[in-house]
């Protein structure tokens, strides 16, 4: 009886003193949408050194309309979404604003191309956002534009999904840059796209709620992070 009592209060003491380490581990979350969020955001944090830090980051991969609620509530510390949403009563920045690339599976007949006009992507099966995806309908106005229209094979939510999708044959893409970069050694090649379409990411934070001192630094590395994976992208156009 008496070692029992002795274990149980030897289990409340580490769970206190555990509980006691974790309020004075400095906490951020962040709200991001998925080509950010994916495998982005985790590169991000490595550079960053969680530990050394002494860090609990909680992040959040949701779709542009659930990072935006999460901000609005003044649930995260900031959030990352496409800009599909309108930023009404949010303070807001760009965290990206690249042109779009076409993501061509290994072996396929516009592979020798040096860029990729509209008209190449006539006759080709595609693998698409969702509809209500900003860069879709941007680019099936510019196509419109150019009288040519896609042959949709596979629709998705999910960028990398999409890149898993042609690594795999299935069709070629148009794709944020940044959601290549694990790709670009797994049977995806990518190309500059004649049109210039822009793909955006936005910084989103609730005006008011000063931003925490961890939370600049880590947007910091993240847009170090962010220049070099483009930088990266653009050595294989």
């Amino acid at each position: 009886m008496v070692d029992d009592k002795l274990f149980v209060g030897m289990d409340a003491i580490e769970h206190r003193i555990k509980s006691l380490k974790q309020s004075g581990t400095g906490r951020l979350a962040i709200a991001v949408h998925p080509v950010v969020g994916n495998t982005f955001t985790p590169r991000a944090l490595a550079e960053f050194d969680l530990a050394e830090r002494d860090i609990r980051v909680s992040l959040r991969v949701q779709s542009s309309r659930e990072v935006h609620q999460e901000v609005s509530a003044g649930l995260c510390d900031f959030g990352v979404m496409a800009d599909e949403m309108p930023v009404v009563r949010l303070e807001h920045s760009e965290l990206i604003n690249e042109p779009g690339v076409i993501a061509l599976p290994k072996g396929h007949p516009l592979i020798d191309k040096s860029s990729i006009c509209a008209k190449d992507l006539s006759g080709y099966d595609f693998i698409a956002l969702n509809p209500e995806d900003s860069g879709r309908r941007c680019l099936e106005v510019a196509l419109d534009l150019e009288n040519v229209s896609l042959n949709v094979r596979v629709e998705t939510a999910d960028a990398h999904t999409i890149c898993s999708t042609v690594s795999q044959g299935i069709g070629i893409a148009f794709i944020k840059p940044l959601a290549a970069v694990d790709f670009i050694d797994r049977g995806v090649v990518v190309k500059a796209f004649d049109l210039d379409i822009r793909t955006r990411s936005l910084l989103l934070f609730r005006p008011g709620k000063p931003l925490a001192e961890s939370a600049k630094k880590l947007l910091a590395f993240m847009r170090v992070q962010l220049a070099r994976d483009l930088k990266l992208v653009k050595r294989y156009l």
